[in-house]
């Protein structure tokens, strides 16, 4: 990429997020472009879609997520010892743990900019396959279901879980916090709820 090419490249991704802060996912694409000082085809030929620039403002943050998830799954989970020294009879909560502080991430994340978790639930279905957005959806739902996997082994929560319907719930919460008078006391009253009713009784 050309270095003048570059420079818009940044600097629409620069002002797209602080309009997405401002006004949510749904902010004008070509009142970016004009904010940038660059022409909308400028703005188009870097990103041909909406998807694609909220790609590029995410990527960073869910790079982040998809590390710390990495992280939990090297490590023994909260409050247990490491898998190939645990006893049999091993408290299984450690893993729910982690899931539940990732998860946590997961909602602090999307509710910033405004809109990112519907825009992960849309990603979720028809616009999934081809886009970059569609892609870290999708790696987002593997990190998921690997720490789901390992609660669900541990024996802390129900074995008929879907990984993709637990991110779709979990990001249902996501929208329904963005109306809340206090997004993250909500978003966290409603995982409790929800981790509640995932757990083996």
């Amino acid at each position: 990429m050309r270095a003048d090419a570059r420079r818009n490249y940044e600097r629409l991704v620069d002002t797209a997020r602080a309009a997405f802060m401002e006004h949510g996912t749904g902010a004008s694409l070509d009142d970016i472009a004009k904010r940038a000082g660059v022409g909308s085809g400028t703005l188009y030929r870097h990103f041909p879609t909406r998807d694609d620039l909220l790609h590029a403002v995410l990527r960073d943050q869910i790079d982040r997520l998809l590390t710390h998830a990495a992280e939990l799954l090297a490590e023994a989970a909260p409050g247990t010892a490491p898998e190939e020294t645990a006893p049999a009879a091993a408290p299984p909560a450690g893993a729910e743990v982690a899931l539940g502080l990732w998860l946590r991430l997961y909602l602090a994340g999307s509710a910033s900019p405004r809109g990112t978790s519907g825009a992960i639930i849309d990603a979720m279905s028809a616009r999934w396959p081809g886009t970059g957005l569609g892609a870290c959806a999708e790696a987002i739902c593997e990190a998921l279901g690997l720490l789901l996997d390992r609660a669900q082994r541990a024996g802390a929560l129900r074995p008929d879980i879907d990984p993709r319907d637990l991110l779709r719930l979990t990001n249902a919460i996501g929208v329904a916090a963005e109306r809340a008078p206090d997004p993250g006391e909500y978003a966290d009253r409603m995982l409790t709820l929800l981790f509640d009713g995932l757990r083996t009784r």
